[in-house]
């Protein structure tokens, strides 16, 4: 009995020598991993930052690829919805011209019923700043004859036709110094008179009034009217209205400047008056 328990005390302490050497070897062989660890990270850490940065930048060039390309289709998508717009804006500013060319069309044939009114568009003019003379896209074809009065929208006297082909025609304006217009001053105890242009103030865009009754007071602001008279222009086309009133000499031959109602700078389309009869084959002589 008492040998078997020195056996199994023997066993005991072996036992324990052994986990007690087993742990030592252990302890040691860890303190040796992390060292030999240590010493090979050493020497390997600037690598490891090396190829880091590397892949950082890799990843940036891609990166940087891919919002170009989206960039690029982003902006050619804005492009197109651009062009879109720009053309829509372009059809709806034609609509709107048309519109108002319509409208334009519509007062004017409230005033003038005995006519027959024909749109055109200014196609050419001579050189210059000023329209004096200039064609329109509408002729012979369309039933526009020598002679036939020319509007703006706003019922201002343009001139009238001088020249009619097929498909266009040629436009005296009553700045041109060849234009004689029989007018009225348009107010309580108003005049015959006669407006005309006038080389020198061609280039002003303006014309002249003589031929002024003495017994009428013309003033600055006064309207000036087509008077209907001579058979050329119907009644009540606005021409312009003074700006200027001129004596020379005597009260017998004083003038007046006339700012015309239309600004022929900036003038675009037009509008002939085409007498209802003439297409009922009347002879319009006059």
């Amino acid at each position: 009995m008492g040998n078997l328990f020195k056996k199994k005390g023997f066993i005991l302490i072996l036992v324990t020598v052994l986990l007690i050497i087993i742990m030592g070897v252990a302890s040691t062989f860890e303190s040796f991993s992390s060292f030999i660890s240590n010493v090979i990270s050493v020497p390997l850490t600037p690598i490891q930052k090396f190829f880091s940065s590397i892949g950082r930048e890799v990843d940036n060039v891609i990166s940087y690829f891919k919002d170009s390309k989206t960039m690029k289709e982003e902006n050619e998508d804005l492009k197109e919805r651009v062009e879109k717009l720009e053309q829509e804006n372009r059809e709806l500013k034609n609509l709107r011209t048309k519109n108002e060319e319509l409208r334009e069309a519509l007062n004017l044939k409230g005033l003038f019923d005995d006519f027959e009114i024909i749109g055109a568009n200014v196609i050419a003019k001579d050189p210059g700043n000023w329209f004096d003379i200039f064609k329109v896209d509408v002729g012979t074809g369309d039933g526009v004859t020598v002679n036939c009065p020319v509007l703006s929208g706003g019922n201002g006297l343009v001139g009238r036709v001088f020249e009619s082909q097929h498909t266009s025609s040629k436009i005296i304006t009553i700045i041109d110094g060849d234009s004689v217009i029989d007018g009225w001053i348009a107010k309580e105890k108003g005049g015959s008179v006669r407006i005309r242009g006038d080389m020198g103030l061609m280039d002003q865009g303006l014309c002249i009034m003589d031929y002024i009754p003495l017994e009428v007071d013309v003033s600055v602001g006064d309207v000036i009217e087509t008077s209907g008279l001579g058979g050329l222009y119907p009644k009540g086309i606005v021409i312009g209205k003074v700006i200027e009133v001129r004596n020379v000499k005597s009260e017998f031959k004083r003038y007046a400047i006339i700012e015309p109602a239309v600004n022929f700078k900036k003038l675009e389309e037009v509008f002939v008056l085409k007498a209802k009869y003439e297409a009922a084959g009347v002879d319009n002589e006059n």
